[in-house]
């Protein structure tokens, strides 16, 4: 890739500056270079590049569902997201509980993914929460270790877990729920659940869980990260344990950030787990954002058929797509509303998951290219049909948004590119 992008206003070290970039065989330089020959010059003025975005929790469905999701079709509707990293979740079959059964998965990536994908393995045979997995052996091609899809319900596995996961130097990545609080719920246990005669997810199945790790954290000393959270008292828990140093982060999803239980329809699109929360809920993990408890933003992207995501909220299967709509939908709810900054929201999708999981990279002289371009300028419509995910069901369909993907590129190379906006020029 040799070219000349001018005139954009370009992420660097936390800010933006207008800035032309020069890549010459797919490494980028910040100041012209004689090396470059056969270039294309682009115009990006009033265009924004940041480091490609970075997605630690993100279901790519293979091996084992090929039907929901790919290697090919979920890193390719990454990188129309702008996403140039991702941490795969190990909710699959086989499972990638050990050496053998990991390899599968870490094949396909090798031969049909378009971005980095890491992957995490389970912290239990088969997610199941009864016997640990092979963690030793895994721990040289895993970003860390996770059941996610289900909570660890024996403190004392979890416990030897994060043991186990503190001598490896990986990260525990916890799916936080409490089996025995749930009583068949599928929503939030809130006012739309008794309005609707819905059976309710209450807020502890997921506090509960955090609050006992926590203080496995403070026995074990491992690197702890809580996935997806959603309630008020999560936010502050672990605002609580930073203050005590203990090494923890989280995330937290788009969807939790923009929406409540006062949004719900009677649609598979609106259900997740955990749920859309409370009205409560949902401004405390805004407080969250703004001031550092929540460190990053995931978008737990959980492709499923159409079939089963058409049959409503109590039978649809829990998850959404987000992984191409979350930028857009943060950037017009978020800094249109100058809720945060933008250069916040980068720092949540590229800095914060990049300093924690060792992912992505910055844009800096002679770096190998890994960057994203956005127009932020021109609104347009969320269509399902234009996703490039098998999976279609996202409660933010037909949303008119802020802040359209024209080009990813990552390691050098063109991964994404919307040739109906991007005009060139030789």
């Amino acid at each position: 890739m040799n070219c000349i992008l001018k005139d954009a206003k370009v992420y660097i070290d936390g800010k933006f500056t207008e800035q032309d970039i020069y890549i010459a065989d797919g490494t980028l330089f910040l100041e012209y270079t004689p090396t470059i020959s056969n270039s294309t010059t682009i115009s990006f003025k009033n265009k924004y590049i940041f480091p490609g975005f970075i997605d630690v929790h993100v279901h790519l469905r293979e091996p084992g569902f090929l039907y929901k999701e790919t290697v090919e079709s979920g890193t390719k509707a990454a990188a129309h997201g702008g996403y140039t990293a991702v941490c795969s979740m190990p909710n699959l079959n086989p499972s990638p509980h050990s050496v053998e059964n990991l390899k599968v998965q870490l094949d396909a990536i090798r031969k049909d993914a378009c971005i980095k994908v890491v992957p995490f393995g389970t912290i239990t045979e088969n997610g199941l929460g009864e016997k640990l997995s092979d963690m030793e052996g895994m721990a040289n091609n895993v970003i860390g270790f996770s059941d996610d899809g289900r909570g660890v319900q024996s403190e004392e596995i979890m416990l030897a877990a994060m043991n186990k996961a503190k001598s490896l130097n990986k990260i525990i990545s916890a799916h936080c729920e409490d089996n025995s609080l749930l009583n068949g719920g599928y929503i939030h246990d809130g006012e739309y659940a008794k309005k609707h005669g819905h059976k309710g997810i209450c807020s502890m199945s997921e506090w509960g869980p955090i609050k006992r790790d926590l203080e496995l954290v403070k026995k074990s000393g491992c690197a702890y990260h809580v996935c997806h959270i959603s309630t008020k008292e999560s936010v502050e828990l672990i605002r609580e344990a930073k203050k005590q140093g203990l090494d923890v982060t989280c995330e937290t999803g788009p969807h939790y950030l923009v929406l409540s239980d006062k949004n719900l329809e009677e649609d598979g699109r609106f259900k997740m787990n955990p749920p859309l929360r409370s009205e409560e809920d949902r401004l405390a993990l805004i407080e969250g954002i703004c001031d550092g408890t929540i460190d990053m933003i995931a978008t737990d992207h959980a492709p499923h058929s159409a079939e089963e995501k058409g049959q409503g909220l109590e039978k649809s299967l829990m998850g959404i797509v987000g992984i191409e709509t979350a930028f857009p939908i943060l950037y017009t709810n978020l800094v249109k509303t100058n809720i945060i900054t933008l250069e916040k929201l980068i720092s949540l999708m590229t800095d914060n998951p990049r300093k924690r999981f060792g992912l992505g990279s910055e844009i800096k002289n002679g770096s190998l290219a890994d960057f994203t371009v956005f127009d932020l300028d021109t609104p347009y419509e969320i269509k399902s049909e234009d996703f490039l995910s098998k999976g279609k069901s996202s409660p933010f369909i037909g949303n008119t948004v802020f802040g359209k993907c024209l080009l990813t590129v990552h390691q050098g190379k063109v991964v994404w590119k919307d040739t109906n906006i991007l005009q060139e020029e030789k």
